[in-house]
């Protein structure tokens, strides 16, 4: 019986593994925008982009599923010359010190629909670890023709206290709360990395014929 026990375990673990994949996040479509309360009078707002790292993911258990990004701060931009030097300054995110964001996920449960999922992880920003949960919304599981590859995308949205990462500069007045919207596409790594390669082949092509 202990026998029979152990060898359905091993199945079922088995079968569990082969239907996890492993997707790598496009960091041309892993983007955010993030918006603030200034004074009372308006709502800035703010946009990262070029997020890399990896997703595991299974459809049919997508509960079962995890996510690690790391966001490079240089990226930030909110159309201000002025405002993007002082936010990568010592008095905000200190880019130069601390120049990446890290989410790295911790749990996934289902939300209200099959689409909706609430992910909690960790967010490493400014030197500092705190709990986020991130809304998500996954828009859409399939092959995708452009990278030949199994793709995955999705959107997610959190509101964080700048303060709590050591960024309250001007609170109250300019508020705590940071609404962050989030998109993120990640296509199934193997294929995605042949893609890559390719397309390096080609971009080399023109200058070896010259």
């Amino acid at each position: 019986m202990l026998c029979r026990f152990i060898g359905l375990a091993t199945l079922v673990f088995a079968s569990v593994a082969a239907n996890a994949t492993t997707y790598t996040l496009e960091p041309d479509y892993t983007q955010g925008v993030f918006r603030w309360t200034h004074l009372g009078f308006s709502h800035p707002t703010a946009q990262f982009a070029h997020g890399e790292g990896t997703l595991e993911f299974d459809p049919q258990n997508p509960t079962a599923a995890s996510v690690r990004v790391v966001i490079p701060l240089s990226t930030i931009h909110t159309g201000v010359p002025a405002l993007d030097d002082d936010f990568r300054s010592t008095d905000f995110f200190d880019t130069a010190k601390f120049p990446t964001a890290t989410f790295t996920s911790t749990a996934v449960v289902q939300g209200a629909t099959a689409s909706e999922l609430r992910v909690t992880g960790s967010l490493a920003l400014h030197g500092m670890t705190k709990p986020v949960t991130l809304a998500v919304t996954l828009l859409k599981v399939g092959f995708n023709g452009r990278t030949h590859s199994p793709t995955v995308g999705f959107d997610a949205t959190t509101t964080i206290k700048r303060s709590d990462f050591g960024l309250g500069k001007y609170v109250p007045e300019v508020g705590d709360d940071v609404e962050i919207q989030i998109v993120c596409q990640a296509a199934e790594s193997v294929a995605y990395a042949e893609y890559l390669r390719k397309a390096a082949e080609r971009a080399k092509a023109p200058a070896a014929g010259k």
